[in-house]
């Protein structure tokens, strides 16, 4: 099914709701890459793509017609000559942006061994280097993550939430990206296991019987994604280390600095996907009595955040 670019796609009642679908564009590390460049400079071509990233022709041209399909890009071209087609980011692909920025700065404040410099941040609305704070879009305040709570709508529900067998795909060669790109934000949602467990380590999982209760996913699947937040020092430990049904995660600094990274993905999905019954997840503002929705602000002159005034340095 093809998704309009412009305008929000309407789904299925009962099916698959927004983050389902926010999970099965954002959660897959070449999606993520192929972003990236996009966003950040203007990529739009097969072969300028294959000159920054190592990736084959055939995973290349799949994540593009994928995300063709969903409606982040537009073609322009002659159909016959793929090297000659250029994919225009569309709004859909355009609203994308919040993600990519908190991915990077994400990456410049706690990911350590970057192979590859990631440039400052400038904002051109005040001309200071910048880190993006999390705000809120009803006060237009800063927000910490333990200020933002969140429950299910209509639509939500953890089947209807976590990835299933046939939105599972595995991202092909990604051992070969070495550490330069964004290699620990590729850890937390580069598939959608990943993904869905982070989601369920924010709204509240805190045991291994829990994360698969919630996800209905394999033990070897959660015991695996929790040795990796461990080691990656966004969940701590307490209880038995060696026995995970034994143990209690809690989110440490680290893990909920990433909190913009997934609120900027399930504000774009519950945007442009819409269920019949209402929203996946509805947040609040803790203490203000209000309802909470991703507003990203300048660290240097509090205005709210464009991606046109975000400029790399």
């Amino acid at each position: 099914m093809m998704h309009p670019p412009d305008r929000p796609s309407v789904l299925g009642a009962g099916g698959d709701n927004a983050i389902a679908f926010a999970i099965g564009v954002a959660a897959d590390e070449w999606t993520l890459l192929i972003l990236r460049h996009a966003l950040q400079n203007g990529t739009r071509r097969v072969h300028d793509w294959q000159a920054v990233l190592p990736v084959s022709t055939a995973v290349l041209t799949s994540r593009l017609r994928r995300m063709t399909e969903v409606g982040i890009f537009v073609p322009v071209g002659p159909g016959h000559d793929p090297n000659a087609v250029e994919y225009h980011l569309s709004r859909r692909g355009t609203a994308l942006w919040p993600i990519i920025v908190s991915i990077w700065a994400w990456e410049a404040t706690w990911a350590d061994g970057q192979a590859e410099r990631l440039p400052a941040m400038r904002h051109r609305g005040c001309g200071e280097l910048f880190a993006p704070l999390l705000g809120c879009g009803t006060c237009g305040r800063p927000v910490p993550p333990r200020e933002v709570t969140g429950e299910f709508g209509p639509s939500g529900s953890w089947p209807r939430t976590a990835p299933n067998t046939t939105m599972r795909r595995r991202s092909s060669g990604s051992a070969s990206l070495g550490p330069g790109f964004f290699p620990q934000s590729r850890a937390l949602i580069g598939n959608r296991w990943s993904a869905a467990m982070l989601g369920a380590a924010y709204l509240g999982a805190r045991r291994f019987s829990e994360f698969q209760r919630r996800l209905s996913a394999p033990a070897t699947v959660i015991a695996d994604r929790l040795r990796t937040f461990r080691d990656l020092g966004v969940l701590e430990v307490s209880g038995d280390p060696d026995r995970s049904d034994r143990s209690t995660y809690r989110l440490t600094d680290k893990g909920r600095a990433f909190f913009p990274v997934v609120m900027s993905a399930i504000e774009w999905g519950q945007r442009w996907f819409l269920a019949p019954e209402g929203p996946a997840l509805v947040f609040h503002h803790r203490g203000a009595d209000h309802a909470f929705s991703v507003l990203l602000l300048c660290s240097a002159c509090s205005a709210p955040l464009a991606g046109r005034e975000i400029e790399a340095v």
